[in-house]
């Protein structure tokens, strides 16, 4: 009889965040969670920093005309944990579905755009932050590290996901193909939101291309979701009645097979949350024709390094714990570091000494 490929229920946020509003933000979250499940969902996905909402006055203001914007994003952005990730985390747990919501996250001084993953029991199992902050997005966030790049295990496959415009990153996408990735997560905000030319289809069209074009190279099903603005946003950012700079509406959201083929949506300006079965035995079908990352891999003409660990600021380095005897023997004519590096032998009990000249 053979293995049986699991299929699952999946679902595509598209909805406008409530702006530089946590607390509201993640009351919405909580709300479609429910709503997805109701739908049948397994997995629900939001889009890019839904929560507290994508920085758009980064395109349409000076870096000093956005400072009070700034804070507010500041003030407004999730530490991980907090409240605000066991309210989500709660409500994942009642859907009995897993999920992931975009957020702009705060660590220390800090702001990250984030991808963070919730299991079907509430816990947060992934984080992954943009690795490069796009154009004047490098004005509000940090860069993020390979940490991020490592799949989810899922009871219904293996689960990754970039954000934004990391899909141009080949090398970032091959990092996912590589360890066998079978459904991405494309996390993107309303580009065609922010534009001085409404009738312009061009962000919506690159989405769709680096959508299907990472579905169909990488043999993985997509969940391509978007943003979209509402009047109460633009208003705030003071942009009322001018759809040449920001207009209502945006986003380009759909469910797309490995094949390239698009199973739900695309969905564009409404709020809407798209729904499809993915049946994860269509991969079989187009490994038939080419694995990228095996029988079409050349990996004795083409290697991809990846540095998986934590990038942090800082590294303790321990104060050696001198004896008395140390420091006789220092003066007897022992010469020894006052600071042992953290890997010395000294950290395990067998310290070497060296002998002055």
């Amino acid at each position: 009889m053979g293995d049986q490929f699991p299929k699952v229920k999946v679902a595509a946020v598209h909805a406008a965040s409530p702006f530089l509003d946590r607390e509201a933000g993640v009351e919405k979250t909580c709300a479609l969670i429910a709503e997805a499940a109701a739908g049948g969902a397994e997995l629900i996905v939001f889009p890019e920093t839904f929560i507290p909402g994508y920085p758009v006055w980064i395109w349409t203001h000076t870096p000093a005309q956005g400072s009070a914007f700034f804070i507010r994003l500041y003030a407004n952005s999730i530490v991980v944990p907090s409240e605000a990730t066991d309210r989500i985390g709660a409500a994942a747990r009642k859907a009995s579905a897993w999920v992931a919501v975009g957020i702009s996250e705060r660590d220390g001084g800090t702001l990250y755009n984030t991808l963070l993953y919730f299991d079907d029991s509430g816990r947060i199992v992934g984080k992954h932050r943009k690795l490069v902050p796009t154009c004047v997005e490098r004005t509000v966030w940090g860069r993020g590290d390979g940490s991020g790049l490592k799949l989810i295990e899922t009871p219904f496959g293996k689960l990754g996901g970039l954000i934004c415009w990391e899909h141009s990153m080949d090398l970032a996408r091959y990092a996912l193909t590589s360890q066998g990735e079978q459904i991405h997560i494309a996390a993107w905000p309303a580009g065609s939101a922010v534009t001085h030319d409404p009738s312009s289809g061009v962000f919506d069209d690159l989405t769709e291309a680096a959508a299907r074009h990472h579905a169909a190279a990488g043999q993985c099903f997509v969940i391509n979701v978007q943003s979209c603005l509402d009047a109460a946003t633009v208003k705030d950012l003071g942009f009322e009645g001018r759809p040449e700079m920001v207009r209502e509406g945006g986003g380009w959201t759909a469910i797309i097979a490995p094949t390239g083929q698009i199973l739900a949506g695309p969905n564009r300006d409404d709020e809407a949350i798209l729904h499809a079965e993915l049946d994860l035995s269509l991969i079989a079908h187009f490994k038939y024709v080419s694995d990228a990352a095996g029988h079409y891999a050349r990996p004795d003409v083409l290697q991809l390094l990846v540095n998986f660990e934590p990038q942090p600021i800082m590294t303790p380095h321990f104060a050696a714990d001198l004896s008395s005897h140390d420091i006789q023997g220092a003066g007897a004519g022992e010469k020894r570091s006052e600071i042992d590096p953290p890997h010395s032998e000294h950290r395990s009990g067998t310290r070497k000494r060296e002998t002055a000249p």
